[in-house]
């Protein structure tokens, strides 16, 4: 099987488009370079499709080499069959190859090997045949090396155990009733009492492969953390029954030893290393939902409505230290920051409000962002109820503030301010540019997550990595104010190419026109054509550097203003002007089709709007402000900050974040929360369950 053909099989994505994007993708074009601006020859496929077309070319080079190490591995050892090595050759599973290799795999001798050392396998092949009498065959196969009788009908044990264990009807047989398996749980009996968080899973049972995600990721944690003991449980019996009939003869006299030999076979050698592998398979599935879900969370919430280029002054609230207060300009630069005291043991609530006052006077602030975490609620009650509506007040989610202040980044932006001062900018600029502050984090520490320390580490950075520059580019970078942090994401570019931009950009004040970044150094022709459709000039000399259309579209453009006899700005500015164009006259045979067209002229149609939105204001219930104060019954505001394969976990204004089961999203059925819910989705739930001693609160939509 070829490359586009195994590219096929796993995608359904037609061959020559899959050639097109490989050719494209070799050349150093970029996956939203490709999608955005190389539609034509790609069929029109999204970046999720040239991510897979990438992802499975790789995996089918790896399985190229991984295939013919397995073939020399085999062939050294003198176990290459015809049969094996056409197994081996036509396989394009990487899973299947592993379980074909697996019995092949050891490089230490094996009983059986020292057995075969030891002259047995001829004794073996005697008592298989089951046509003469064991013991007086093997007093001809004693030795030097083999004392007596009873070591050489062992050693051909192991050879015969050996022999059923490597039969590949025999391996696929038990792979299947493993898969088909129930996954148990036992608490281990003298960790029972700190075990309590899985006590869910002191008796588990469950038929593996409906185990979802989660509890199947609970439960490995859980034997990891040395917690519980987990097996694969089957029908032994009956397995080892059909094994009997396979190779014992009626009235045979080897029955006894052939049937002990297939035994051993069995708890030796195959049910545990097929039982792990079974454990992976369905750990790698597992791995997969995780994953996902967390890269969907993730996109929503880069994708999050930012407040825009507006001055803020932002609190990272707390009891016994105070809060502490940065004011931020509309870039998001640090004017000032201070401390204040206005809750308990301190109470100076006057000297908050005379700081605050001065702050908010003195850099013109009507904003504030005040962080989710310890006291945000009293904080929040504070200013309300001391400004008033002189001020708009936001509650912003601060997971990962704490990550952010204490990294390099962080010491780098701000070398002379402590993680304190940097934990309240980063809760402010995350109101300002969520995308922007949010990239500076590790995505494992933003909150939005399923098990995802437990999964396979490498798929998960892959699938984040992805969905951080998938956001970044489909927002596009003010390149004027844009940090070398976010830059580094933009197609093309990367940490070296986005710092020389940086140091270019503060060495001429601010760029005015897009082709000026070719003056950057090292920035050559290919990353200005993979960066410059992504990046937006603001006031810039060309209004077309404040669009998502790529400069080697922009003559394009300006025939059209041309044929229609006006300025390019007023073609641009003025939507009826386009409103009677076809598109058709501007079809460049092989170079420029209608899909091209057509995405200029959505992008003249909002030269320099965000896609993300405009943020909104939200209030939690001023009543509730710790978990006494809610009841059974009560319906309260609640924000979506996390959702999960079984539910989403919402935010109700307190410490204790409220479960929202997945059967209680939707009196309708429904396979996976995010068919209903979003990430920071505002909604009012009620209150259905409260236990205070666990810290636990079950919520329900299903009540209006």
């Amino acid at each position: 099987m070829d490359k586009l053909q195994f590219i096929f099989n796993e995608t359904g994505i037609q061959k020559s488009h899959a050639k097109a994007t490989l050719n494209l993708l070799e050349t150093g074009s970029t996956i939203p370079f490709i999608a955005r601006y190389r539609k034509e020859l790609t069929g029109m496929l999204d970046e999720v499709q040239i991510n897979d077309i990438q992802r499975f070319s790789k995996i089918y080079d790896d399985l190229i080499v991984r295939k013919q190490f397995i073939l020399e591995k085999i062939k050294d050892q003198g176990k290459l069959s015809d049969n094996l090595e056409l197994k081996i050759t036509q396989c394009f599973d990487p899973s299947t190859l592993e379980e074909i290799y697996s019995p092949y795999k050891s490089g230490v001798k094996t009983k059986a090997d020292q057995a075969r050392d030891n002259g047995l396998e001829g004794l073996a092949k005697i008592i298989m045949a089951q046509s003469s009498n064991v013991e007086s065959a093997a007093q001809k196969f004693v030795s030097e090396k083999v004392p007596n009788i009873e070591k050489a009908i062992e050693g051909a044990q192991y050879i015969i155990s050996e022999w059923v264990a490597e039969n590949e009807e025999n391996r696929d047989r038990l792979r299947g009733q493993l898969k088909r398996g129930m996954l148990i749980a036992t608490v281990i009996g003298t960790k029972k009492q700190d075990a309590v968080k899985y006590q869910d899973y002191f008796a588990f049972e469950e038929k593996i492969q409906h185990c979802p995600s989660h509890r199947f990721l609970a439960v490995l944690r859980g034997e990891s953390e040395g917690f519980l003991r987990v097996k694969i449980a089957i029908d032994d019996e009956a397995y080892l029954l059909n094994l009997d009939r396979k190779y014992i003869k009626r009235n045979s006299s080897s029955a006894e030893i052939i049937s002990d030999a297939i035994k051993d076979a069995y708890k030796r050698l195959m049910y545990p290393s097929l039982s792990s592998q079974v454990i992976n398979q369905f750990k790698e599935i597992a791995d997969k939902a995780a994953i996902k879900t967390f890269a969907d969370n993730l996109y929503q919430l880069l994708l999050e409505a930012p407040l825009g280029e507006k001055a803020v002054l932002a609190l990272d609230p707390g009891f016994k230290t105070g809060c502490k207060v940065v004011c931020l300009s509309a870039s998001g630069t640090l004017l000032e920051d201070a401390v204040i005291y206005p809750h308990p043991p301190q109470n100076q609530s006057m000297e908050a409000h005379k700081t605050l006052s001065h702050l908010l006077n003195k850099y013109g602030i009507g904003i504030v962002a005040i962080g989710n975490g310890t006291a945000s609620r009293e904080t929040e009650t504070f200013i309300r109820s001391t400004f008033g509506d002189e001020l708009i007040v936001y509650v912003v989610n601060e997971s990962g503030a704490s990550i952010y202040s204490a990294s390099p980044i962080a010491r780098e932006e701000f070398p002379n301010k402590d993680i304190t001062v940097r934990g309240a900018v980063s809760i402010g600029r995350r109101l300002q540019d969520p995308l922007a502050e949010l990239i500076k984090i590790d995505p494992k520490s933003i909150g939005v997550g399923q098990y995802q320390y437990d999964v396979n580490q490498s798929m998960l950075k892959e699938s984040l990595d992805f969905v951080v520059s998938d956001c970044v580019n489909k927002v596009g970078v003010n390149l004027n104010t844009a940090s070398p942090y976010l830059l580094q994401y933009i197609s093309g570019l990367g940490a070296g190419l986005a710092s020389n931009i940086c140091q270019y950009r503060e060495q001429i004040g601010s760029f005015t026109n897009i082709n000026q970044l070719k003056e950057v150094k090292r920035l050559g022709d290919k990353a200005f054509e993979q960066a410059s459709g992504f990046l937006r000039i603001r006031e810039a000399e060309n209004i077309l550097d404040n669009t998502g259309v790529h400069p080697e579209s922009y003559y394009i453009v300006v025939k059209m203003a041309k044929d229609n006899k006006v300025s390019l700005d007023q073609f641009v500015r003025d939507k009826s002007l386009r409103q009677s164009i076809d598109l058709q006259k501007y079809v460049v045979e092989g170079k420029v089709g209608m899909p091209t067209l057509r995405d200029i002229m959505k992008e003249l149609d909002k030269p320099g709007l965000d896609i993300r939105g405009e943020v909104a204001n939200f209030s939690f219930d001023p009543n509730v402000k710790n978990i006494s104060d809610l009841y059974v019954g009560m319906i309260v505001p609640a924000i979506v900050n996390n959702i999960t394969n079984f539910g989403a976990f919402v935010d109700l204004g307190i410490k204790e974040n409220g479960l929202l089961h997945i059967s209680e999203i939707s009196d309708d059925f429904i396979r996976h929360p995010s068919e209903k819910l979003s990430l920071n989705q505002k909604l009012n739930v009620k209150i259905k369950e409260i236990d205070a001693s666990r810290n636990r609160i079950s919520v329900s939509l299903k009540f209006q």
